[in-house]
């Protein structure tokens, strides 16, 4: 045995080095704190989140393209499936995370879904190398892919949405998992971990928008698409690089957090007829602290009692199981207020870009911007956005609010749903100045003309776009993180991942029921191909007044929420 290992085992055990519910690699408690995880192995897997974006904004941020180019799809029916393909892409992470927590733990979770991630995007190249194939023999007749070629790419498509859904709330709740919430300064970084994340993560978007995008229009989509899946290869073997130092949580011996969720529901359904005074009895009996908590969703207080006595259905639910509950359904209101957020997140894939393709994007001569490559403002503005946030805006905050973040994450959540709606405000008014040069240069009827109306326009809406996702985009994914019971993470952030599942289905509802209304009768839709007889600023205009109303619901019930665990950072 070698003199340091031995001077290591004579070491007295520092209580502080002791992190409390999480072993190593091996399955031996972590007893210093210094040795495993923290910013050493949270560095690894924002790595791997980095590549991962990458690969995943390397297929959706310029699809619509491929779907109306290669695919030839209209442009409403290409932003449906966009926005269904998304809608999937983030509500699949519900299924990934419940299997996640309650059988295979996170780190076996990341490596299934990261070999599915390979394999979707392998079949998605190989789907471009057939199309290829089929369309170089076409020659000069007009062609477009056959029913397999269709199926075969939407299989590979979706197969991509699976291993995201299992990857996507895995890796950053593990990363998160690097950081003892229990310990003062670890407490600090977790909070500044969440805003790095993001900052990593749009590193990643910002290099496939501005390289990738240009790669799928200029040289081939088979590059386009096989490059992702080169780049996932390799933030696999960077993860399990990781291994020996990682921290992972200690399941423990009580049962699934969804079985105890569950039975308190179906225990207070039970006794519904249960009287009030009943139930205070059995709360002063058992000792029940008075907190605001107890006084929100008081129905659920019915699981502490047996119905019919000592006869009653099952087992009786314990105080902390009743407060579990109800921590979940404080959370409804606060997801639900956040949809129209997601609809508007959803636009500047879909017809954000299709703007763009319509106006002059030269910048030198023989060069011009890939339309999608737009979305890298977003990027931008978030690359840009975050460090002032986190180096200069939190500290100066946190000497008045005295909160370890500076300000609330409803409170940032908000800022962001604010800024989100001046975004599309913004939007409304270029489209409209955008339509009237249109008609004045005489373009309406010429939609293969570009419009002589600079591209740099739609930069405002892109960056206004991207400062507030820096505030509620991370402040959600730190809200959902943190406002459920410790076992329940993953799904935490899956919850968070399905406001923009369930967003981009409703985006894709509105739009299909807007196209129905608006083009019968031989009319020209809001979405028509030719956007020069289309509306797009009717449906920006409707976007923004939601927005707006959103915003004053959300304020309403951000007022009332009550922290969990009494943390309000």
């Amino acid at each position: 045995m070698a003199i340091s290992e031995v001077l290591e085992a004579e070491r007295p055990l520092v209580e502080d080095d002791v992190v409390d519910g999480c072993v190593d690699y091996k399955g031996r408690p972590v007893n210093n704190r210094s040795k495993y995880g923290g910013w050493r192995s949270a560095l690894f897997i924002i790595g791997v989140e980095m590549a991962e974006r990458f690969a995943y904004y390397g297929v959706s941020s310029n699809l619509i393209t491929y779907l109306t180019g290669p695919l030839a799809q209209s442009t409403a029916t290409a932003a449906e499936n966009v926005n269904a393909w998304s809608g999937v892409a983030s509500l699949l992470p519900l299924f990934g995370a419940f299997l996640a927590d309650s059988f295979l733990g996170r780190y076996r979770a990341i490596i299934i879904a990261s070999l599915i991630y390979v394999l979707g995007l392998g079949l998605l190249t190989l789907s471009a190398v057939l199309l290829s194939g089929s369309t170089s023999e076409c020659q000069n007749t007009s062609c477009s892919a056959n029913q397999f070629q269709v199926i075969f790419f939407f299989f590979s498509l979706y197969l991509i949405a699976l291993g995201q859904g299992g990857h996507k709330p895995c890796v950053q709740a593990f990363g998160a998992d690097q950081f003892d919430s229990q310990h003062p300064q670890e407490s600090k970084l977790k909070s500044s971990f969440f805003n790095w994340w993001y900052f990593g993560m749009c590193m990643g978007t910002f290099v496939t928008l501005t390289v990738l995008n240009y790669i799928q229009d200029n040289l081939n989509w088979i590059l386009g698409f096989g490059i992702p899946c080169i780049l996932m290869v390799v933030a696999l073997v960077v993860f399990l690089l990781g291994t020996k130092i990682y921290r992972y949580s200690l399941k423990g011996e009580e049962k699934s957090p969804f079985l105890r969720i569950g039975q308190v529901f179906v225990t207070a359904v039970r006794n519904w007829r249960i009287t009030p005074s009943a139930i205070a009895l059995e709360e002063e009996a058992r000792g029940t602290l008075p907190h605001q908590s107890s006084e929100q969703f008081k129905f659920l207080n019915k699981a502490l009692l047996a119905s019919n006595g000592s006869k009653g259905y099952g087992k009786v639910c314990s105080v902390g199981e009743v407060e579990e509950a109800k921590a979940l359904l404080r959370l409804v209101p606060i997801w639900t207020t956040c949809l129209v957020y997601a609809i508007v997140f959803a636009q500047s894939s879909t017809f954000f870009t299709k703007q763009g393709v319509t106006m002059d994007r030269s910048v030198v001569a023989d060069f011009q911007i890939p339309a999608a490559s737009l979305q890298s403002f977003i990027s931008l503005a978030i690359v840009l956005t975050i460090p002032i946030y986190d180096r200069i805006f939190v500290p100066i905050a946190r000497t008045f609010t005295r909160k370890p973040a500076g300000i609330t994450m409803l409170q940032r959540i908000g800022t962001g749903m604010f800024l989100s709606a001046a975004s599309m405000t913004g939007a409304t008014l270029v489209e409209m100045k955008r339509l009237k040069t249109a008609e004045e240069y005489g373009l309406v009827d010429k939609p293969n003309v570009t419009i002589p109306m600079s591209v740099w326009w739609l930069i405002p809406q892109y960056a206004l776009l991207g400062v507030s996702e820096a505030f509620t985009m991370v402040g959600l994914q730190e809200f959902f993180y943190d406002q459920v019971p410790t076992e329940l993470r993953s799904v935490g952030l899956s919850l968070y991942l399905s406001i923009f599942g369930v967003g981009s289905f409703l985006s894709s509802f509105l739009i299909s029921a807007i196209e129905n209304a608006t083009g019968g009768d031989g009319r020209d839709s809001w979405f028509a191909n030719n956007l020069n007889k289309g509306h797009l600023d009717y449906f920006y205009w409707l976007l923004a007044g939601l927005s707006f109303i959103q915003l004053v619901v959300y304020l309403y019930f951000a007022k009332s929420y009550i922290y969990n665990r009494g943390n309000a950072s």
